[in-house]
């Protein structure tokens, strides 16, 4: 799979989990289509979805092993770490640690680790 079609299931697997988990009507940036998101959030999907891939070939598969919230906690770990490397100034909402996200954003996250791990 290329960066292009993991960053593009990325954000499948962001909104079908957003959709899945969010508390009411999500905010729409939540769930803007892969044409509408910024090259930044593009690039971060494509990067993220990449270290999910290369942990699944790594541990030859044995990462699929790992709770949810460990695969959730590793999404968000490697999403705040490229935005950091991607903007100058990220929104401190896109850096937030893991007790801090909510029980939705915990959950789709580790809707999208299950997702690329299976591409893997």
């Amino acid at each position: 799979m290329n960066g292009t079609e993991g960053a593009r299931l990325f954000r499948e697997a962001w909104i079908a989990g957003v959709r899945r988990h969010f508390p009411g009507e999500p905010e729409p940036g939540f769930v803007t289509p892969w044409e509408d998101v910024p090259e930044w959030q593009r690039e971060v999907s494509g990067i993220v979805a990449e270290r999910i891939q290369g942990l699944m070939k790594l541990s030859e598969g044995n990462a699929a092993r790992l709770s949810r919230e460990q695969k959730g906690r590793f999404v968000a770990i490697c999403w705040a770490t490229e935005v950091s490397d991607q903007l100058d100034e990220p929104d401190p909402a896109e850096l937030a640690e893991w007790p801090d996200l909510p029980l939705w954003h915990r959950e789709t996250v580790a809707d999208v680790f299950e997702a690329l791990e299976k591409t893997a």
